[in-house]
């Protein structure tokens, strides 16, 4: 089977690419810019072209095109495809959610899904079950170095692991055995536009599990409840909390900093009970997890003259970037740490601001950071109104915060700000979910 991925660099379009690839079949792809995933793919054999989309770029013969959810009609290659459909019934024409939604009715399937910690307590889970020998296959938002640097594992059983995300409701191509909660918030909120759709979003996903079903939420949030109070459920609720006598053990042994971690671990030890694995297997598990790309991804680096411990962060929403930055004061309580932020996408900047700026507030006043720098908004293509563009920006985010020790850095002035604010033996947190990333391997 010939399938051609539109989005290839996606990070989750890019896992069901390597899926595909490993099953056998002719893999193709294109994408708007180069990225180390697109990179890892080329050097499998996938045959990828980058640049702006071209009708051209899809192939003759194909049977099956999947699609990233960015990806919408008046795209040269999405019509393109919709074009040979006419022509030809038998191509099939997928988006992401809907691709892995097959794969999804293939397996016994463990579905996270929540605002917050997804790729986390997937990876945990995921890995949890590798080492008890369960063989299981992992579609993940994130690489894990025990997957070879990868956000795929191909397994040999009947478990699949998967981040079910809520964006633009895609979770609900998901049908699956277990449900994991995390948390719910608003976010995405250019598609739900308020907090009781995505309560409704939530309750419809949920309500996809089967009479023999499961779901793990996580009772410390106050969210979650509420869709639980008004959910007619039909399957067994299990929940985990911080007030678990296991809480403590896990603060012990969990490499990862912060309370969110150890609620991460708490649901994924859930899973183990309830698919057999012993504690002991699941705590060992555990101790060893060291974490995610771009979740608290920890080196030391030289810059100049300076040697500093360097923090790559994805937290993008404020509740995230709260709990990373309360963690990296717990990590390193005696170091100085600066924070470079990057906002992402306008929509969501505008929509929380409040939010973001009371975050960033107690940060510094609680001395979490030290200083911080903001950078400009992360334009996220094809999900922007040009008028919410003209009534934000990262300077207004600084100005609001009204704290000498908030400083707004132009992009192309970012590198130079962030090399005068780090002193010999500084941590400095990177963060966001756009190009900042950038940023590590300029330092």
């Amino acid at each position: 089977m010939k399938i051609h991925f539109i989005g290839i660099g996606g990070i989750g379009v890019s896992a069901l690419a390597r899926h595909h690839l490993q099953n056998g079949e002719q893999v193709s792809g294109s994408d708007l810019s180069d990225s180390e995933l697109i990179l890892a793919l080329k050097n499998s054999g996938v045959q990828i072209t980058v640049g702006p989309s071209s009708a051209d770029n899809l192939p003759e013969d194909i049977d099956k095109v999947i699609y990233s959810p960015a990806v919408k009609k008046g795209n040269p290659e999405f019509d393109a495809a919709i074009a040979m459909q006419g022509k030809n019934p038998n191509l099939e024409i997928l988006s992401y959610p809907q691709a892995l939604g097959q794969l999804v009715r293939d397996h016994f399937t463990i579905a996270v899904c929540g605002t917050h910690g997804k790729s986390t307590t997937t990876s945990m889970i995921g890995l949890m079950l590798m080492a008890a020998g369960y063989d299981p296959t992992i579609v993940v938002g994130t690489k894990l170095k025990e997957l070879g640097n990868s956000n795929y594992r191909k397994g040999a059983s009947k478990y699949l692991v998967i981040e079910a995300c809520e964006h633009e409701a895609s979770f609900l191509n998901y049908w699956p055995k277990i449900i994991v909660l995390t948390n719910i918030e608003a976010d995405h909120l250019d598609y739900y536009k308020n907090l009781e759709n995505i309560f409704k979003s939530f309750r419809e996903f949920i309500g996809h599990l089967p009479s023999d079903g499961l779901l793990i939420a996580n009772a410390d949030d106050a969210n979650t409840e509420k869709v639980l109070a008004s959910q007619n459920n039909n399957f067994k609720i299990s929940k985990y909390s911080l007030s678990q006598p296991e809480a403590e053990e896990l603060k012990k042994i969990l490499k990862v900093p912060g309370e969110h971690n150890i609620s991460n671990a708490l649901s994924a030890l859930s899973v183990a009970r309830a698919i057999g694995i012993d504690d002991a297997k699941a705590f060992e598990s555990l101790s060893y997890f060291s974490g995610t790309w771009r979740r608290f991804d920890i080196e030391e680096k030289k810059t100049g003259d300076k040697n500093i411990t360097l923090i790559s962060d994805y937290a993008h929403h404020p509740t995230e970037i709260r709990a990373t930055l309360k963690a990296g004061r717990e990590k390193y309580p005696q170091k100085d740490i600066v924070c470079a932020f990057q906002p992402h996408q306008y929509q969501r900047t505008h929509l929380l601001f409040d939010d973001f700026v009371k975050t960033f507030q107690e940060a510094l006043a609680n001395g979490w950071i030290n200083k911080l720098l903001v950078t400009d908004i992360y334009d996220v293509a094809g999900r922007e109104d040009e008028n919410i563009k003209k009534m934000v920006s990262a300077e207004k985010l600084v100005n609001a915060m009204e704290n000498d020790n908030a400083v707004y850095a132009k992009k192309e002035n970012l590198k130079e700000k962030t090399i005068a604010s780090i002193k010999n033996g500084s941590v400095l947190i990177i963060m966001g979910a756009g190009s900042i990333y950038g940023l590590k391997d300029q330092l």
